[in-house]
């Protein structure tokens, strides 16, 4: 059992940056893939970014260039920065331990 705690949301004006983080109870070190995933009103959840245990990271096409996934095996926490942030980012975002084990997530909310 992994629980997860996402924190670092917020309101921001368009053009800006936030940092979220997630926080594992347990070694991440082993897991071998963690996602950031975000879900707007009335759409479907969505992955935004993903990154295995050796460091590979995917992207969705929308945050290509924007978002940045890292993981610190010692904090047993992984990161997402997202920079140039769009209203269309608006969403709670949701931090996954192999898609089984969700955070509550932490609401994102972007001003134009």
């Amino acid at each position: 059992q992994v629980q997860l705690v996402e924190s670092g949301g917020g309101l921001v004006q368009a053009g800006g940056s936030l940092r979220l983080s997630c926080a594992a109870s347990t070694s991440i070190f082993s897991i071998t893939y963690m996602g950031w995933y975000r879900q707007a009103p009335g759409k479907q959840r969505e992955l935004v970014a993903g990154i295995t245990d050796g460091g590979s990271t995917n992207y969705a096409d929308s945050v290509k260039g924007r978002f940045t996934i890292s993981r610190d095996n010692a904090k047993n926490t992984v990161y997402l920065q997202m920079n140039s942030l769009k209203p269309e980012d608006t969403a709670v975002y949701y931090c996954a331990a192999k898609a089984i084990y969700w955070g509550k997530g932490t609401q994102v909310t972007v001003s134009s």
